[in-house]
């Protein structure tokens, strides 16, 4: 079979990772690069996605979200846990929540740990953090100053703020200079992705800069149905764009649709599980029982408490202080709309037997949720916690052979013995912070859980009833070289050749904390891979590990 080659890459998906790819592949003029993006373009004009406050917009609303939502989750009285993903040029990095964590070091040494990806470790993922990072805060070893993408130190300027980190430092735990340095284990001010008060998305980064080269092809509104192949050989792409179907023809086809998208599509494709393909009627291409498998993610609750004085954000929620704030941010880029709120948090273990944090927290001065929807009581403040090391495991699976229909999402939120402990522990510590004398002269009483949750089963309940995702599903497409594993550690697909994927989904275990900073490394990392670069040199500054000496912390 003898097909004409119209591309050297084609890219599927030009979110997070698909963003860097687009602009890194086509730094070569030799190289013609279409991208597929099944969403809108970014519209610069529109504040949904580019004011840093407006962040429930996009997060909770269509017009560049997915949408998606799990099926009935058996340990969470049968609820539909909300999955909002990016759909649109720049993916999830337009409607996230724009914090920047790469995760802890020991993530990637884990990482390593398995036979096969020992070039995944610390040492060799730093610096491909450091190559995209543009600091505003300065910079140190563990930090990139003059990459694509502008990271913005917060002021934590509220004084409820203050109060949090001499709560934390009451309780026994430190205060951390840079969560994404040395040590991660403490507390600290968390960078976000924003530049002179603007959401600064992957899109904006990498595709904008450089979307006039020739050889780059950028089509929105493009949603890919079908990888093609000849014989075991990734050729092309079947996509459709309005109500026609059209056929583009690479090299080599990127799935970059993250951990619901590229398992997905990789099904579709006829590769994944081949009894379940075959039972749809697909015809199997590659039998990879673990695509799809393996999903993870981060469940998430807000711990609130009124507040006694009017210190909070509270105003800001008032339609009477919209036009104001609005202005402002319009007009200076100044002012309650030019911050996403997640300005201060932290990490810590819960108990003896972790080796590094499992969990984190998230503090805001302002009770409120991700709909944007806020207690009943005025001012008042809160944390976002949740386990990170999970050892619950969920899946994605097609229901039917029609690449319109979303697939089946499972994540078995609380099924395990280990996720039940850590979240009875994450309530008891939070507590253990936010009834510190810090807080004492602005300490309303209790809204979430509220007085009624103090035993285990009380607390569980509480968490079956309102736990979130974090929105951080992950590892359907692990890389490894095991029976479930779907990408090697150059993220090729097992027994398929010009098929990569490259986005959350390789991850073989999540990290500690939100992973859009990992995902922009692995499209790093990716785009030397695919290139045939000479990879960057690792680097071995050391990091926190507890109970170590400094002199033992080398990686």
């Amino acid at each position: 079979m003898t097909i004409k080659k119209q591309y050297d890459y084609i890219i599927v998906g030009g979110g997070s990772a698909g963003s860097v790819l687009a602009n890194r592949l086509s730094a070569n003029p030799d190289n013609e690069v279409l991208v597929l993006e099944a969403g809108r373009p970014d519209y610069r004009l529109d504040f949904r996605i580019h004011m840093p406050a407006a962040l429930t917009y996009p997060l909770a609303g269509r017009f560049y979200n997915w949408w998606y939502e799990s099926e009935p989750e058996p340990w969470m009285n049968n609820r539909r846990i909300y999955q909002p993903r990016g759909k649109v040029l720049g993916g999830s990095s337009c409607i996230n929540g724009m914090i920047y964590i790469r995760g802890n070091a020991m993530d990637y040494e884990k990482w390593a740990g398995n036979d096969g990806l020992e070039a995944w470790d610390y040492s060799h993922c730093l610096p491909y953090f450091k190559r995209f990072e543009y600091r505003l805060s300065g910079s140190d070893e563990y930090q990139g100053l003059g990459g694509p993408l502008y990271l913005t130190t917060p002021e934590c300027e509220n004084p409820l703020f203050n109060a949090f980190f001499q709560a934390v430092q009451q309780a026994g735990y430190p205060v951390t200079k840079d969560v994404n340095g040395y040590q991660q284990e403490g507390f600290g001010k968390f960078d976000r992705n924003t530049y002179r008060g603007r959401r600064w998305n992957a899109a904006r980064a990498y595709v904008h800069p450089v979307k006039n080269r020739s050889n780059l092809t950028v089509r929105c509104k493009a949603q890919a149905t079908r990888i093609l192949f000849s014989g075991n050989r990734a050729v092309g792409v079947e996509y459709r764009r309005g109500k026609k179907l059209h056929k583009a023809y690479a090299g080599e086809v990127i799935s970059c649709g993250g951990a619901i998208n590229s398992p997905q599509l990789l099904q579709l494709s006829g590769v994944g599980n081949g009894q379940e393909l075959r039972g749809l009627g697909i015809d199997v291409v590659q039998d990879l029982p673990g695509v799809g498998e393996n999903l993870q993610d981060h469940l998430e609750l807000y711990v609130q408490y009124a507040c006694k004085q009017p210190v909070s954000m509270f105003p800001a929620l008032q339609w009477w202080n919209q036009p104001k704030i609005g202005l402002d941010w319009l007009l200076r880029r100044k002012g309650a709309a030019a911050t996403n709120h997640f300005e201060a948090g932290g990490f810590i273990r819960s108990n003896d037997e972790v080796q590094y944090p499992n969990l984190q927290y998230h503090f805001l001065p302002i009770a409120i949720r991700y709909d944007g929807s806020a207690p009943n009581e005025g001012h008042g403040y809160q944390v976002h916690v949740g386990p990170m090391n999970t050892d619950v495991r969920g899946h994605v699976k097609l229901k039917s052979s029609d690449p319109l229909a979303y697939p089946s999402i499972l994540f078995n939120y609380l099924s395990t013995e280990q996720e039940r402990r850590e979240w009875v522990e994450a309530i008891r510590k939070t507590r253990e912070i936010m009834t510190q004398p810090a807080f004492d002269e602005f300490r309303g009483r209790e809204l979430a859980p509220g007085e009624q949750a103090q035993t285990d089963d009380e607390i569980l309940d509480f968490v079956a009833r309102e736990g979130e995702s974090a929105y951080h599903p992950s590892c359907t497409c692990k890389m490894g070289y095991d029976d479930m594993a779907v990408v090697d550690a150059d993220l090729r697909v097992h027994g398929l050749e010009g098929l990569r994927v490259v986005d959350a989904s390789v991850m073989p275990s999540i990290t500690n904390g939100n992973i859009y900073a990992p995902v922009m490394m692995i499209g790093e990392k990716a785009a030397d891979i695919i290139l045939g670069n000479t990879p960057c040199t690792p680097e071995t500054p050391g990091f926190y590990r507890h109970g170590h000496t400094a002199e033992g912390d080398d990686a």
